[in-house]
């Protein structure tokens, strides 16, 4: 922990203002949360009417550590600051914010506790979030056992799944529709939830399950594909495998496009330097150790990177988006609605699709026009780090370093 102190000039001293941070204490990883695009249930955080747009990131006062969006049609947030209090604001249909009601909130409210690690949402009302003990907590909807509380019961405030060995750094705790899964410190994988639809848990069957089930292998990072049915992680070795349905080629195995389901892991290709994911709708990204950016599956709204766009642009295979200096893992992506948003290494941030929403306004001036190539937002101090960054279809969040 450093103290940092200092002579401030007028713009650090109006941001210091806003923050009622004159003297504070970081960890390194202090960031500054802007936001921008459609506000349509609060989800900015900046207590401004509904559908108030912005066409360019605005701050949200305070200093955050991680962001995660969540909830239908990603109109819920998450963020965890530097003193490990977990926030939440945006719509609440289902308690999915996690504050004992359904009320709306349009801007950061608490949830109890000061030791939050890792904040996850699925576009179906539900969240998990996991403490620095490594415990692991849900509440929401909880239609198809996706809260891993044996029951089918929701729940509005966060209710505690058993273990303790729960994941406590981003990368290894994900969601997909109705289902959670989680890498555990002893690097067994557990899944959960909706399984009747695409054999999404990797269980190789069709059965819901409303508390975890282990699948085998030793694992070191995962991502599901939301709000499709389908699921990637990282072997320890380095190996890539994914599962479940695959539309438009989205599990990334070649000649398989839109037409065979994998029910369980099956390797992508033989490469054995994949060290990060990120994903989305139809569509997954994947960084190696050299620095380079892969995407697989569909090319709709031009997320692929390969500067074409439409129906029928889609790759069944890792194809490489230009460039090598991509920041490690997938832990900088992500992707809902057409928009995917990920930095590289010199803490510059870079967007590409846009299909549809605000997701891409940043960027554009507002015009939601869609990039089949990566397009700078301009700054060069964004954060790197895991949970740093989220672009949904809605809203886009990232984190700026102080």
């Amino acid at each position: 922990m450093t103290t940092q102190k200092g002579v401030w000039n007028i713009q650090q001293v109006r941001d210091k203002q806003l923050q009622s941070l004159w003297d504070y204490t970081t960890s390194g990883d202090a960031s500054k949360l802007y936001v921008w695009g459609g506000n349509e249930k609060g989800q900015l955080g900046l207590n401004q009417p509904q559908y108030t747009k912005y066409d360019s990131p605005v701050q949200v006062p305070g200093i955050w550590k991680s962001i995660k969006t969540g909830g239908v049609a990603d109109q819920t947030m998450h963020a965890i600051k530097t003193d490990g209090t977990l926030w939440a604001w945006g719509w609440n249909e289902a308690g999915q914010l996690g504050l004992n009601n359904k009320t709306y909130y349009s801007s950061p409210v608490q949830i109890p506790g000061t030791t939050w690690a890792v904040v996850v949402g699925t576009r179906v009302r539900s969240t998990w979030a996991t403490k620095t003990d490594g415990t692991l907590w849900a509440w929401g909807n909880n239609d198809k056992g996706e809260l891993g509380q044996n029951n089918r019961t929701n729940y509005s405030s966060p209710k505690q799944i058993p273990g303790t060995t729960w994941p406590t750094s981003y990368g290894k705790l994900s969601t997909s529709t109705y289902a959670c899964t989680a890498i555990k410190t002893d690097g067994t994988m557990w899944t959960w939830g909706r399984n009747d639809d695409d054999g999404k848990l990797g269980l190789n069957n069709r059965t819901n399950y409303s508390s975890p089930v282990q699948i085998p292998g030793s694992w070191s990072y995962l991502v599901n594909g939301t709000p499709l049915n389908y699921q990637a992680a990282i072997r320890s070795d380095g190996t890539l495998w994914t599962w479940g349905r695959n539309s438009q080629g989205s599990i990334g195995i070649l000649g398989q496009n839109n037409q065979t389901d994998r029910s369980s892991p099956t390797q992508v290709g033989s490469d054995t330097t994949w060290n990060g994911l990120g994903g989305g709708n139809e569509v997954l990204y994947g960084t190696k150790t050299d620095g380079t950016l892969w995407a697989w599956g569909s090319g709709i709204g031009g997320q692929l990177g390969q500067n074409e766009n439409g129906p029928s642009k889609r790759r069944s295979s890792p194809t490489q988006i230009p460039g090598t200096t991509w920041s490690a893992g997938g832990q900088s992506m992500s992707y809902m609605g057409g928009a995917v948003a990920m930095t590289k290494t010199d803490g510059t941030l870079w967007a590409i699709g846009g299909s549809g929403g605000y997701g891409l306004v940043a960027i554009d001036g507002g015009n939601n026009v869609s990039r089949s190539s990566p397009v700078q937002i301009p700054g060069t101090d964004w954060n790197t780090g895991y949970g740093s960054v989220n672009m949904t279809n809605m809203s886009g969040y990232a984190l700026r370093s102080l």
